[in-house]
């Protein structure tokens, strides 16, 4: 094996070391080696990607020790994971550069280490459960995640913080219970936890008829699971008090990351372990609760007067997005789930980070009112806040509209009734984003209130500016080369 294959497994061990050096660092020291930490995961994470693009095999498994199933555990290292992987390292390091100097405003100088320590173990679940050929690493991780994505909410210690940091640590429990549950069962019918092998066997049980119920809730209580913990509708409220109340940082990372990897997992469960008929039956009802929540969160977004908080309900329609295009059952739905996590994941970041920016220029204050001249008085995080809602609407030339067009494409494939429900979802989403993402963006450029026109933030720093291009970038780049990322997902589709 080549020195260079071994890159996934250094990340996730790495991360996971820098996160221990961190929580015994000074603040400002931790601070640092968090952004190195930080920004050499992405740089390893680039070059692994440029490596798997010229990598004849496709993808390759790497074994933990050399010790192949079923005792060792495995990794699956692919294009696709490689780009995914590369994604969340770039967004979090980002959102690090992007929220740091509001966070320190935010953060007890005695939690600022924890901050740097829960976001570099958050750095290497998002890594592990983005490579593992492994449903009980997968597991491990998402509780790693779960704790991290909690102590990030609540180290802004606040009323409000409090409230949404414990509502968030219950309701991501009981997805994991029944996740849990669900794997055990699973472990249960087939012996083994790596998915190839559990492949094999649930098709051999599937195909003698053998255990059929069981093998259908265990499947029910994993895909619910999941559901649960990335936001589902309707099991949704714990979103918007969770992402509206955390440091900038940590809302761009929540909203942005954790439950995109929660349902990258599970996009590969069902490729790899289940397959399309067995998992045919829960994607149709996947398919109505993903329907009703593009809706239902663009209308609470469209009635939403606090401008973060109708960000966090944008979040719940895009969740439903992802989870519609992963219902179909297809390879040109997985596809276009996967598409959609790199496209909202971009723009959600450069949302949160740039409001928060917008607010501090309008007195602390985040209600629509007060925003009007927002833009003008921060001209760089006005622009990055259009183009993010600009891509979340699906303006050409953005991330947003490639997304948009792959989940049209995906539909194409299925009956004739269920394509048509499908579209006109789709047309009644886009709809409503326009309405409240425009009125918005326009509230951005009105004349100011009076008892605005004077009030002055501190200036936004070099992090954030070299954040917000980046990420304008980026958007911009994925729109144009959207068919090509869009290549390189197919073809991992296609090796799942």
């Amino acid at each position: 094996m080549l020195l260079w294959q071994n890159i996934p497994m250094f990340l996730v061990v790495g991360s996971l070391a820098s996160a221990a050096v961190c929580s015994v660092l000074p603040n400002r020291i931790a601070r640092a080696w968090l952004v190195c930490a930080a920004g050499t995961a992405c740089a390893a994470s680039a070059f692994f990607l440029g490596k798997m693009l010229g990598y004849e095999g496709g993808s390759y498994v790497y074994k933990m020790g050399e010790f192949g199933a079923p005792y060792g555990n495995e990794l699956l290292c692919g294009v696709m994971e490689a780009a995914v992987a590369l994604l969340f390292t770039t967004v979090l390091f980002l959102s690090v550069l992007g929220g740091w100097r509001k966070g320190k405003q935010d953060v007890d100088g005695v939690r600022r280490n924890l901050f740097c320590t829960v976001t570099l173990l958050l750095q290497a679940a998002l890594i592990a459960m983005t490579y593992t050929n492994d449903m009980f690493t997968g597991y491990v991780f998402i509780e790693i995640t779960t704790i991290a994505a909690c102590a990030l909410i609540c180290v802004k210690s606040r009323g409000r913080t409090m409230f949404a940091a414990t509502r968030y640590m219950i309701m991501n429990l009981i997805g994991s219970g029944l996740f849990l549950f669900g794997l055990c069962m699973l472990y249960c019918l087939t012996g083994h936890l790596l998915f190839p092998q559990m492949k094999e066997a649930v098709a051999e049980l599937a195909q003698t008829g053998r255990y059929d119920v069981p093998l259908f809730t265990s499947l029910v209580l994993i895909t619910f699971g999941i559901g649960i913990k990335s936001g589902l509708y309707p099991f949704h409220t714990w979103i918007p008090n969770a992402y509206a109340n955390a440091t900038p940082s940590a809302s761009a990372m929540l909203s942005s990351l954790v439950s995109k990897t929660y349902i990258f997992l599970l996009l590969k469960a069902i490729s790899r372990v289940f397959g399309q008929e067995t998992f045919s039956l829960v994607g149709d009802v996947l398919f109505v609760f993903s329907m009703l929540g593009i809706v239902m969160g663009s209308v609470e977004a469209l009635f939403e007067h606090n401008v973060r908080r109708m960000i966090a309900w944008s979040s719940v329609a895009q969740i439903g997005y992802i989870f519609l295009a992963a219902s179909l059952g297809t390879r040109a739905g997985a596809a276009a789930a996967v598409f959609h996590i790199l496209a909202h994941s971009l723009a959600k970041s450069m949302l949160f980070l740039s409001v928060d920016r917008l607010v501090t220029v309008s007195g602390g204050k985040s209600d629509f009112r007060d925003l009007r001249g927002a833009g003008s008085r921060a001209p760089l995080a006005g622009a990055a806040f259009a183009v993010g809602a600009m891509s979340i609407v699906g303006i050409p030339m953005l991330g947003g509209f490639s997304s948009k067009m792959f989940l049209a494409q995906a539909a194409l494939e299925l009956a004739e009734w269920k394509c048509v429900l499908m579209l006109c979802v789709l047309a009644v989403s886009v709809v409503l984003n326009v309405a409240y993402f425009l009125r918005t963006v326009l509230t951005l450029y009105r004349d100011p209130l009076p008892r605005m026109e004077n009030v002055q933030g501190q200036p936004a720093g070099y992090a954030f500016c070299t954040a917000m291009v980046a990420l304008i970038a980026l958007n911009i780049t994925l729109g144009v080369a959207g068919g090509t990322v869009m290549d390189w997902i197919q073809t991992g589709v296609m090796l799942l």
